[in-house]
């Protein structure tokens, strides 16, 4: 499997997270705490300041695989990517001594392909 070739594209992000994201994030995490725990966490995040990690640090704390650049939804944010579109920061929770990327898990595997060592934004609870 080759891999996508986006050097000289830089990868623009919102100055904060859509929205959408919020909800999304608290799906998420219902699978994983209960309905209070989850919107704790999510008041938080809304609440909290964009700070920027490494994409590779990301990943290797969540502990989850780098999605196949041929996933449709990470696919579709490396077009994005090409096309110079903004994407969401990334929405994450430190919860049982784990980090939970609590959305932006696509994006961040097509920053990933972008370079290991971006500085993505994200939002950590």
């Amino acid at each position: 499997m080759g891999t996508v070739k986006i050097e000289k594209t830089p990868v623009f992000w919102l100055a904060d997270p859509q929205e959408h994201d919020f909800p999304a994030a608290y799906d998420y995490l219902e699978l994983l705490f209960v309905p209070a725990e989850c919107k704790v966490f999510v008041d938080k995040l809304r609440g909290t300041s964009i700070i920027k990690k490494k994409s590779k640090d990301i990943l290797r704390a969540s502990a989850l695989p780098l999605l196949p650049e041929t996933n449709r939804h990470v696919k579709e944010n490396l077009r994005k990517i090409k096309k110079k579109e903004k994407l969401s920061p990334i929405l994450l929770v430190r919860a049982n001594g784990k980090l939970i990327i609590a959305d932006g898990y696509h994006r961040l595997c097509a920053s990933y392909y972008f370079t290991e060592d971006l500085n993505v934004p994200c939002r950590l609870v």
